[in-house]
């Protein structure tokens, strides 16, 4: 059977929103172009990892020697969105693996999303730092896919926007 991939090339917006009060929140990844509106439901350490890889990976484009790309410090003014998620909120799946690139010829960055599947083979690695963090090892051909390409400003919008979501909730150790 075919993938569905719901894919978006350079959409209109881009952002991780929840829904409900601090503590009780569902979080949700979510694109729009036109009328057309894909969410991928979320934890809220998927969002906060998503937001860190993707600001790692644009600090990275942005050391490149000989650099053609102009990556923004931070978010342009008129990329930054503070709206409220796209109603009504109906996810396509809830994420179990989520991936990140960057394709140099439209200078975009890619963000795909995968849903649970028992069938992952994940094992723990060790990353730079010493800290434990699990990986998937081979992605089995996955019934849908959620992609994503947006430009590097947009793409820093998205990181601040996710984490100011994240860190609006409660703090750890509230009850």
């Amino acid at each position: 059977m075919p993938t569905i991939v719901h894919g978006f090339d350079w959409p209109e917006r881009l952002v991780v929103g929840t829904v409900g009060r601090p503590g009780e929140r569902a979080f949700y990844l979510q694109a729009r172009d036109g009328r057309r509106v894909t969410s991928v439901a979320l934890e809220k350490e998927q969002s906060a990892v998503l937001a860190e890889k993707v600001s790692e990976l644009l600090d990275e484009v942005a050391t490149v020697d000989d650099n053609r790309f102009s990556v923004p410090a931070s978010a342009p003014t008129e990329l930054r969105d503070a709206a409220p998620l796209d109603q009504p909120v109906e996810p396509e799946f809830r994420a179990g693996a989520l991936s990140l690139g960057f394709d140099p010829a439209t200078a975009q960055v890619v963000i795909e999303a995968y849903p649970i599947d028992e069938e992952l083979e994940i094992v723990t690695e060790t990353d730079e730092d010493g800290e434990e963090v699990d990986a998937v090892v081979e992605i089995p051909e996955p019934a849908e896919v959620f992609q994503v390409k947006i430009p590097v400003g947009s793409a820093r919008a998205f990181v601040e926007r996710t984490r100011e979501v994240v860190a609006a909730g409660r703090r750890p150790g509230d009850a």
